[in-house]
């Protein structure tokens, strides 16, 4: 980390600081072991403000966020918890700076269970403009927290994992870990198939939701839509919620 002069000033104050003023300031940082290696995180008194692997992380921080960084004693309440499981769901964020726009997607993001996948086209409609598609993947490429907004659990219909900011290699990786059926739903969706329903219980989901997995074989139906779907009777998940959603993006 370089040496920062503001904070060299701040640091040689013969008397603490008004509260809050080094928030306002600074962030602090600490280096923390992750699922893809040793991550560099930022946090302020709002909460985790951003994630980074590899080289670069200073002045990637400074240039995006205008602010120098002071080394912690400690990583913030939550976060090995939160990279360890996956699961960030109590995990306080510093989404500041974020549009209205990006922060409803990385909020409805936020809300994919660990092991499943759902298309960039459920985020668009969740957040009310379901033509945005190529501007949902935008919001994710600026996702300040990855991991811990888990936007590798977002991909393409087909199967295909897309971009992400650590690398497609990183996400798929993260993605097998967490025992999503990449294998499976490219399968599928080489048969054009992009819902499976259940005739026992008469619902329809993702393939990866974990109701779809539980449908043995001789009870299960695939749809190219939802509105294939509905014609034989199926009602959507009430727990992936694929009623939101375009057809198959």
């Amino acid at each position: 980390m370089t040496h920062d002069p503001l904070l060299t000033g701040l640091a040689a104050l013969a008397a603490d600081p008004p509260e809050g003023l080094l928030d306002r300031i600074a962030a602090r940082w600490v280096a923390v072991p992750g699922p893809i290696g040793e991550l560099r995180v930022a946090f302020t008194d709002q909460g985790v403000a951003y994630v980074h692997v590899g080289d670069g992380f200073a002045p990637a921080f400074r240039e995006r966020f205008g602010r120098p960084l002071l080394a912690a004693a400690r990583p913030p309440a939550g976060l090995l918890p939160a990279l360890r499981t996956g699961r960030a769901a109590g995990l306080r964020l510093d989404l500041r700076g974020m549009s209205d726009f990006q922060r409803e997607v990385l909020e409805t993001v936020r809300t994919i269970p660990r092991g499943e996948v759902r298309p960039y086209s459920w985020i668009a409609a969740n957040v009310g403009r379901p033509k945005a598609v190529r501007a949902v993947g935008t919001a994710l490429g600026r996702n300040p927290v990855p991991l811990l907004i888990p936007c590798h659990r977002v991909i393409r219909s087909d199967g295909v994992v897309g971009d992400y900011v650590f690398g497609p290699a990183a996400k798929e990786r993260l993605l097998l870990a967490e025992g999503a059926d990449l294998g499976r739903v490219r399968e599928l969706a080489g048969e054009r198939v992009f819902y499976l329903a259940s005739d026992t219980t008469g619902v329809v989901c993702f393939p990866t939701c974990h109701n779809a997995r539980r449908i043995t074989p001789a009870h299960r139906h695939g749809f190219r839509d939802l509105a294939q779907a509905r014609a034989a009777g199926y009602r959507p998940c009430r727990t992936c919620r694929p009623a939101q959603t375009g057809a198959t993006a």
